[in-house]
């Protein structure tokens, strides 16, 4: 696949996960492996920060609103093939020098992408 379509690919995701009709993990595996996109490297990360969240999004209306809104305005660049600004991708690349996206699609390759997120 092209660099636009992975990343159309990807907006779909973050569109199905913001809509709930896609859990945060199984969008997580459908991502494009072995990219060094810069933008889908930080829409994953943003994807996990979601997940991370969700519990003070359930307690917190503003701030789900607002999370929400950041995933859809990623989803909308991504949709458009277009790169995540340079301030979206610096806030992530100053805590992590890669996505750590599974490379394989089964439990074990997400335990151990998720693992490695961790630094465990």
């Amino acid at each position: 696949m092209t660099i636009i379509e992975n990343r159309k690919r990807v907006a779909e995701l973050l569109r199905r996960v913001r809509l709930g009709e896609m859990h945060v993990r199984d969008a997580l595996l459908a991502f494009p492996d072995e990219t060094d996109d810069k933008s889908i490297m930080a829409a994953y990360h943003a994807l996990v920060h979601y997940e991370a969240d969700e519990d003070l999004r359930h307690r917190d209306d503003l701030y789900r609103e607002e999370q929400d809104d950041y995933i859809e305005f990623l989803s909308y660049i991504m949709d458009r093939g277009e790169d995540l600004p340079d301030n979206v991708i610096k806030s992530y690349e100053k805590y992590y020098k890669s996505a750590n996206i599974p490379h394989t699609k089964d439990t074990k390759g997400f335990l151990e992408s998720f693992f490695r997120f961790l630094n465990i």
